[in-house]
C-alpha cells in the first residue's frame, strides 16, 4: 500500500502530507520499508504482468 492513501489517526491529515510527528514517521518507516515495487501504481503492475503473459505466450507460439 502507498502512503499517499494512507490518512493519519492522530491528525486526519494524509500521511504523504507529515503534518504532525505521527504522520512524518510513519512515512519514514513506509519509504524504507518500499521495495522495488512499492512505488509502482497497480495499473502500471497489471500492465507489466499483461506484457509478461504476452512475452511468454509468443515463446510458447514459436517453440510449436
Amino acid at each position: 500500500m502507498t502512503y499517499d492513501r494512507l490518512v493519519c489517526a492522530n491528525c486526519a491529515a494524509p500521511v504523504s502530507e507529515g503534518r504532525c510527528p505521527v504522520c512524518r514517521a510513519n512515512r519514514e518507516r513506509l519509504q524504507q520499508n518500499g521495495g522495488p515495487w512499492s512505488g509502482m501504481n497497480p495499473a502500471a503492475l497489471i500492465g507489466l504482468l499483461a506484457v509478461l503473459v504476452l512475452a511468454l505466450a509468443l515463446l510458447a507460439r514459436q517453440s510449436m
